[in-house]
């Protein structure tokens, strides 16, 4: 019997549907260069899992349920390059709430043998792949964003394109004041 094909996977933030609209509108009047990134595939990662068997996804589901994160609001102000021409928003300051879910989902990864990445933890959406560097006269984007929940995604390679599929999602709780 042939074994089940790995699943590419990784833990994010799902963009809402109003505000991905709202970014891609305002990439989309700033005339950036690049392949932009589909509306239904913004998302900011929290971790990626790279390519994992499917007898992972117990054991990343119940991670899901151990943790519990503080809902909290991510202010995306900023646009810069990364990496290999990656176009993305990024925050001026990134919230204590997003690090610590950020630690505990690394921890818990860790626990259960999944290897990261040892790069550090830098919070974006990209916009576009393979986009030029951007002009000075692009605008600084104002985006806010309510986080309240995170889920566990799988990445396909379609004949229309990448498509990000949520497996399963957590919600985050309301601070107490």
């Amino acid at each position: 019997m042939p074994s089940e094909k790995p699943l590419r996977l990784f833990f994010a933030l799902p963009c809402p549907p109003g505000l991905a609209a709202n970014i891609c509108s305002w990439r989309d009047s700033h005339n950036l260069r690049g392949r932009p990134v589909l509306k239904n595939n913004l998302h900011l990662t929290l971790a990626f899992l790279g390519s994992q068997p499917a007898t992972v996804l117990n054991g990343l589901s119940q991670l899901g349920d151990l943790l519990h994160g503080n809902a909290f609001t991510l202010r995306l102000n900023q646009v810069q390059t990364i990496g290999h021409s990656f176009l993305c928003l990024t925050p001026s300051q990134v919230p204590p709430a997003l690090l610590h879910l950020v630690e505990d989902l690394r921890s818990g990864l860790s626990a259960l043998g999944v290897a990261l990445d040892s790069r550090s933890f830098l919070p974006h959406v990209t916009l576009a792949r393979e986009a030029d560097a951007l002009q000075p006269s692009t605008a600084s984007p104002e985006f806010e964003w309510r986080v309240d929940r995170f889920g566990l995604f799988r990445s396909e390679n379609l004949s229309g394109g990448v498509h990000y599929d949520e497996l399963a999602h957590w919600v985050l709780t309301a601070p107490s004041d």
